[in-house]
């Protein structure tokens, strides 16, 4: 962050430190990020809240083109010089005292500052100088020092060099980590690439530490870069550089990030790379970097962001940050490390070997570890694994025994015959000594192979030991390697068990060594190099000379045929590369493959890990030649094929998009005849292009792999379709002036997107003279597809066009000749005519005659089959009506219940999801006096009644205070006071009298029927806050009882996917009645195991029934509901990530909604693909499986799409040769009427249960909120000499079964975590007219015409109604509550939702209102009596709220 435009925020507990100055950078196109963190440095501090910000931009493109820029935050300085200014916080939750300021120096221009953080009593601000007009940095990384304390007191700055291994030196400071445990300091540092700087090297970033003590002695209090007090200062002095651990430097390409920590005792590095990587580095017992362990690699190889993120609890995770997601890492891998040894010698201080799991694991995940013995960790060493050892102590006996870091107790031990399980020896340990198992010694023995196991109270260990070739083996060290034993006098390997003089036992492998240290010591490849000064040749005759090296790209799998370009190569005897990458990792030395000629060379290069590496020549010993850079990248990856479909002559352009095109060595199409087809491709670094090959032996439809081959690697690229070729029909040529020709081709319509590059098209006319039609465009039209070319600056256009006889059109490897189409003379025309309709109409009259015989005799018998299926039709429904029987689950499992914070959301703002995430925040932690003046005034401005109730009707006289804002306004009041729910229900009581008021004068009846004033709505949020618990415990398990058993109900038969029609239902207008005949087909469904989700408790095999009629993607829904009902959690995938293959054999089949071999109709109107159309029956395989991305998607139906409900036209038509499947039947809706009563009938036990559930008394007591205001509603009728007792009724319904109930029963969405369709929403809206129907006084006359959803549920509303007045009648004979009763109930409700809501944001919003109509406000204040102080009051909110404004820094 620069400090002309920067902030960087630390807390204490009287005052803040801001890196700040109001001065602007304009002409950066970068766009901020921020990132925020705690600086735990402060946490010593008593009463401290620290917090670091910085603002830093990012763009992988440009990374280090510019360095991270900060726009002007937090700034309270009103000078451009500030750099850090200093404010008092103690008092006010808004810093406005200034304590003092530290200023820059007039010529020091832009800071860049990097981080903020507390070491020693004072406080460290790494930055470094930057000119972000020219985008070069114009000094050194410096670290400035201030004194913790009340004042700015300036203690220095100092100089950082970490530019080892780079000519220029590095000036940019990327990243910074305070390790406080060992008081060291690292930092990232790079050197400026991008555009006219230099290029990335393997030496441009470099990790490097410093001792803080040493900075904090170098610091010196000179104006430098900021005005400062000077001591001893001379005008030519410079900053003293601080020089860097020299054993902790690590140098590498492309560095972003660091973070620094102890564990246990050893300080652990990790690093973040631009490539995507996270890499680990180990410091030794001197603070020598190992050599970085790649943790972590992100596919997408997004550039790590600047600061990484411990977690706060467990220290097992590290978050990283890259493009637009947060990642959260282990912190280490410590399962890939399979033996004991392997565990230990890796050094990892996050791993040591679990004893019980026998496995490398974090300490945590060890069972049992609560013993530091049962975990061995690195200190342990590799010496201390367990193991077991076969040693001989005496000539009589063998002893087999255990080795290694554990406790002896209670350990036993066995040996058997492993071919006949025959007991060998057995054991037990005495005096906490080691279990040992003594075996006696023969001559000879026939025991070939050995089981030995040693038993331990958490853990065992097993060894399989095979003496089969013992005799065989010649040598010491192999002889005791397999747990033989070699007998010196002899000079032979014989079986351990058999006899030999102990002393010429050889008992460990330490003394085979000692004969064999010897003998020269075999090289690796990967070791440290070495110049042999000795074995260099006098090369001053001879002049080697490197030009390049190609390519300069290869994955991470190296690559076999990397070619070095020079001179006089075949004068060197001994050619070497050395590839040098990171600085602290050994550097390979490759010795060349083939010297091609004097000029070329071969070399193989190994796999590595993806960085970039130096690459230099070494011939015959001497000095190492530079051959530039050779950067390791990853695996090609791909994104997406244009076109995916062309045909089968092949011959189109292909592109592939994705990344790291430019290190493939092949691209290769795959086809299950003709096998591998290599074909020649054009690649950059994001895209190649080929030809798509000829495939015409082939089948006409057949789909190809498309793979790349890198190495001996084969990588899927996706799948290219081939078709049928293009057919064309004909062409006309016009004129329409004498300079220039029109072509237009006609071709029947296909899937192939032609490009202008693909068609080659030439016009012949006259004696074989020909001219090159130039592609203009291609229009497809319902029947034919046009293709417009044209021909310009011609003569004699008309008389070309008149000649003209063909038309070659070259498609790729296709070409065709066209003809012109036929048009029949006039003459010829009015011949033919009299004929033809005189042989048309004795044919007519033949026909007609046959015909109708033929038609009435089919008419009798589509008259009888008509009859005969209507008869089935009705018999079915009324045997489905009395025998069906719903499979209702019993046991649902967990109530998927919303938490209260959720519910109440959605109750108050049903239709403004945008208000949701305001109050979401997470409050446990937010401190109670951190509330600012303006807001903590208004809450206590709206705590006083009489102001708040004038405020109310003041606003609803307001002609613009619309409806939609009295909601809004009642939902802010009510999270407002969700805490003070007794001065909420004493301001409910006041509106409601005067909203009685209102209405006594004209219809009673009326009152709370509409939610048209404040009171309304507030009275439903009032009934939803006091009844959530009511709801939860009482009612919530039937009310979710009957969403699944409807569900299940419709899902038990066809469902429109299109018009979400069903057959089961219970609304008349969401019937499907054009029903298809279907059936129930058991799937097997294989679910494919994903990094996302690698649970091993998770069932991935399970039976699902689906329809034959249910379209792909409702058989996916289907498959994944039942997943979550199986297992209780998701996939790890959305919906719309998964598809689902079917298995046949040994290939597999995409199943998708649309594809090519989806049944188009005759207008244009494409039959989604169903469980029948792809013929699956009962018992096959389907596998679900991760989508690649962008290769298929989830079709978005439109109206040209058809599933169940076909087009009138097509009902009976024959498509493609066969007819429809699931063929419409008859057109008569009110057939299947009865699916109406079937599902209410299915339904009725669970809706009476949910009907009762609601207007009974549990235990004879009422909820508190529904007997409290329906006495108020009883009392105030009494009041107002209402003595009709059909208006309380109705008072009561419009309050409680209007306001409330319905609005729960129609959105089961706001209770529960569900989705809620289209159709459940139909179907539930008959369910609540129905409860409607039960409070209402008013006696239904339904007839044969009244609507279906009425004639429903008519038989049951009588005895409903006669529960819902016994209801209202045992609530009035309750006895009335107290008002204590009431209030402890209300406070009680008011302690349960306290933090639960961002109340500061909804005073905001109120404000909102009350500021638009301020004048209004404040007028009708001055004309009420007694509200004087309210009025001063609310200026003075107004006066806090304005001056808020102001602070332009907030």
């Amino acid at each position: 962050m620069s400090s002309a435009d920067s902030a960087s925020l630390l807390t204490t507990k009287s005052s803040n430190f801001i890196v700040s100055s109001p001065q602007r950078i304009s002409g950066t196109s970068l766009p901020p990020a921020c990132l925020s963190t705690p600086v735990s440095r402060l946490r010593s501090l008593p009463g401290a809240r620290a917090l670091g910000l910085c603002c830093n931009p990012f763009d992988p493109g440009s990374r280090l083109r510019a360095p991270p820029i900060c726009p002007r935050q937090l700034s309270a300085a009103s000078d451009r010089d500030t750099a850090i200014a200093l404010k008092n916080t103690e008092e006010r939750s808004l810093a406005t005292q200034e304590l003092g300021r530290l200023k820059l120096r007039g010529s020091a221009g832009s800071l860049h500052f990097v981080d903020a953080f507390l070491w020693n009593g004072s406080v460290y601000f790494p930055y470094y100088p930057y000119n972000y007009t020219s985008g070069a940095a114009t000094g050194w990384p410096s670290m400035a020092r201030i004194a913790q304390s009340t004042e700015v007191l300036f203690q220095g700055q100092a100089a950082l060099d970490c530019s080892h291994g780079h000519p220029d030196g590095r000036r940019l400071l990327l990243s910074s980590s305070l390790v406080e445990a060992m008081d060291v300091w690292a930092g990232v540092f790079s050197a400026a690439t991008g555009e006219g700087q230099e290029r990335r090297s393997p030496a441009t970033t470099a990790l490097c530490l410093f001792r803080m003590s040493e900075i904090q002695a170098r610091a010196r209090s000179c104006s430098w870069d900021f005005q400062a007090t000077e001591h001893n200062c001379k005008k030519d002095d410079r900053p003293e550089q601080v020089q860097p651990i020299a054993s902790s430097t690590l140098i590498h390409s492309d560095l972003t990030s660091v973070y620094g920590t102890m564990v246990m005792n050893r300080t652990v590095l990790f690093l973040g790379t631009g490539d995507g990587q996270l890499l680990k580095v180990v410091l030794g017992e001197n603070l020598t970097s190992n050599c970085p362990e790649v943790i972590y690699e992100i596919k997408e190889e997004t550039p790590v962001f600047y600061k990484l993120v411990p977690h706060p609890v467990k220290d097992i995770y590290i978050y990283l940050t890259a493009g637009k997601e947060v990642r959260r890492i282990r912190v280490a891998n410590c399962s890939k490390r399979k033996s004991c040894s392997e565990c230990l010698t890796a050094a990892d201080p996050h791993c040591g070997w679990c004893l019980p799991l026998q496995r490398c694991t974090f300490q945590g995940d060890c069972t049992h570890a609560g013993s530091f013995e049962n975990w061995l960790d690195i200190s342990s060493g590799p010496k201390k694994c367990p193991k077991i050892q076969i040693i001989r102590n005496l000539r009589e006996r063998t002893t087999v025994t255990i080795v290694g870091s554990f406790s002896a107790k209670h350990s036993e031990c066995v040996v058997k015959n492993a071919d006949t399980g025959k007991l060998l020896c057995q054991g037990r340990s005495q005096l906490n000594r080691t279990c040992a198992c003594n075996i006696p010694s023969r001559q000879s023995y026939n025991v070939l192979v050995v089981n030995a196991t040693f038993f331990f109270p958490s853990w065992n260990l097993s060894e399989r030991f095979n003496f089969t070739n013992c005799a065989s083996l010649k040598e010491c060290p192999a002889c005791i390697g397999t747990g033989c034993a070699w007998c010196k006098p002899d000079q032979k390997c014989i079986h351990p068990f058999a006899a030999c003089d102990p002393s010429d036992y050889e008992r460990n492998q330490e003394l085979c060594h000692v004969t064999v240290e010897k003998l020269p010591k075999a090289s690796g490849g990967g070791g440290g190099v070495r110049e042999n000064q000795s074995n260099r040749i006098n090369q001053s005759s001879k002049v080697f000379y490197i030009k390049a090296i190609e390519p300069q790209k290869i994955s991470t799998l190296g690559k076999s045929n990397v070619i070095v370009t020079g001179a006089n190569f075949t004068q060197a005897s001994n050619i070497t590369m050395i590839l040098s990458g990171t600085s602290t990792c050994d550097k390979d030395v490759i010795r060349v493959s083939h010297v091609l000629n004097d000029t070329h060379m071969k070399f193989s290069l190994p796999s590595s890990r993806k960085e970039m590496k130096d690459v230099c020549i070494q011939f015959d010993g001497g000095t190492c030649s530079s051959a530039g850079a050779l950067s390791y990248i990853a695996l090609p990856h791909c994104s997406l094929i244009v076109p995916a479909t062309t045909w089968i002559s092949g011959g189109q352009n292909i592109t592939i998009m994705g990344r790291n095109f430019d290190v493939i060595d092949n691209l290769i199409i795959s086809h299950e005849l003709k096998g591998n087809i290599n074909v020649s491709e054009y690649c950059t670094a994001t895209f190649c292009r080929f030809l798509a090959p000829n495939l015409k032996s082939s089948k006409v439809r057949t789909n190809v792999a498309v793979k790349l081959r890198v190495q001996d690697t084969y990588l899927d690229c996706g799948t290219l379709q081939y078709l049928e070729d293009p057919r064309f029909t004909g062409y006309r040529v016009e004129s329409e002036i004498d300079t220039e020709l029109e072509v237009k081709i006609q071709k029947e319509n296909d899937n192939f997107n032609i490009s202008k590059d693909d068609i080659d098209i030439t016009l012949f006319h006259g004696e074989n003279k020909q001219f090159n039609c130039s592609f203009e465009n291609i229009t497809r039209n319902q029947d034919l597809t046009t293709i417009l070319c044209k021909i310009k600056s011609i003569k004699n256009a008309n008389s070309i066009a008149t000649s003209s006889k063909k038309v070659r059109v070259k498609l790729g490897n296709l070409e065709l000749y066209v003809e012109q189409e036929s048009v029949p003379s006039t003459w010829y025309f009015l011949i033919a005519l009299p004929v033809l309709l005189a042989i048309v109409i004795v044919v007519a009259v033949v026909v007609t005659r046959h015909k109708s015989k033929e038609l009435s005799r089919k008419q009798s018998q589509q008259l009888e089959l008509l009859e005969s299926e209507l008869r089935k039709e009705i018999r079915d429904g009324f045997a489905e009506l009395q025998m069906d029987k719903l499979d209702v689950v019993d046991s649902f499992g967990t109530v998927p219940f919303l938490d209260y914070k959720h519910f109440a959301l959605r109750t108050f703002f049903p239709e403004s999801g945008g208000f949701t995430h305001i109050f979401t925040e997470d409050m446990h932690n937010r401190d109670a006096n951190d509330k600012n003046e303006s807001l903590t005034a208004l809450d206590a401005l709206i705590c006083n009644k009489s102001f708040l109730v004038t405020v109310i009707h003041t606003l609803e006289k307001q002609k613009n205070f619309s409806v939609k804002d009295r909601c809004l306004f009642a939902s802010f009041l009510t999270i407002a006071l969700q805490t003070k729910l007794v001065y909420l229900t004493s301001i409910l009581e006041v509106l409601t009298r005067d909203l009685m008021e209102q209405c006594s004068n004209m219809q009673p009846k009326l009152m709370l029927r509409r939610t048209e004033s404040v009171v309304e709505k507030l009275l439903t949020n009032w009934m939803s806050v006091c009844l959530s618990g009511f709801l939860r415990e009482t009612v919530g398990e039937p009310f979710y009882l009957l969403v699944t058993t409807l569900n299940q109900k419709i899902n038990k038969g066809p469902v429109d996917v299109i018009t979400c029609k069903a057959l089961y239902t219970l609304n008349e207008d969401w019937l499907l009645w054009q029903v298809p005949e279907f059936n129930t087909v058991a799937l097997n469904v294989v679910f494919e195991k994903i990094p996302e989700n690698e649970s091993a408790d998770v069932c991935r095999n399970i039976s699902v029934n689906v329809l034959d009629c249910d379209t792909i993607g409702q058989a996916k829904d289907k498959i994944f509901q039942a997943f979550l009902s199986k297992n209780g959690s998701p996939y790890g995938l959305q919906l719309n990530e998964i598809g689902l293959e079917l298995q046949v054999g040994t290939r597999q089949k995409e199943l998708l909604d649309i594809d090519s071999s989806s049944v188009i109709l005759e207008d244009g109107i494409t039959k989604l693909n169903t469980i029948g159309h792809y013929e699956i029956s009962n018992g096959s395989t389907i596998k679900v499986f991760k989508k690649i991305a962008n290769f298929t998607s989830d079709v978005e139906y439109s109206d040209d799409h058809c599933h169940l409900i076909l087009p009138d036209s097509e009902a009976f038509q024959v498509v493609q040769g066969k007819r429809h499947r699931g063929k419409h039947k008859f057109k008569v809706k009110e057939m299947y009427l009865t699916k109406l009563l079937s599902t209410k009938v299915a339904i009725h036990s669970v809706l009476e249960k949910l009907f009762r559930s609601i207007w009974s008394l549990p235990n004879s007591r009422a909820p508190f909120a529904i007997k409290y205001f329906f006495d108020f509603l009883d009392a105030q009728a009494e009041n107002k000499k209402i003595t009709d007792p059909d208006v309380v009724h109705i008072w009561k319904t419009n309050s409680l079964p209007l306001r409330f109930w319905v609005n729960i029963l129609k959105n089961p969405q706001f209770v529960f975590d569900i989705k809620k369709t289209p159709h459940i929403d139909s179907c539930l809206s008959v369910i609540a007219q129905a409860f409607m129907d039960a409070f209402s006084l008013t006696e239904q006359q339904l007839g044969k015409e009244a609507p279906t959803n009425k004639l429903l549920y008519a038989k049951d509303i009588p005895t409903y109604k006669e529960e819902v007045k016994s209801y209202y009648k045992a609530i009035r004979d309750l006895p009335p509550l107290s008002s204590l009763e009431m209030e402890e109930f209300l406070t009680q409700e008011s302690k349960k939702h306290e933090n639960e809501f961002n109340e500061e944001v909804a005073l905001t919003e109120i404000y909102k209102y009350i500021v638009k109509y301020f004048d209004e406000i404040l007028n009708k204040l001055e004309r009420e009596r007694g509200l004087e102080e309210a009025q001063k009051q609310l200026l003075h909110v107004k006066v806090l709220f304005d001056e808020k404004k102001k602070c332009k820094w907030m």
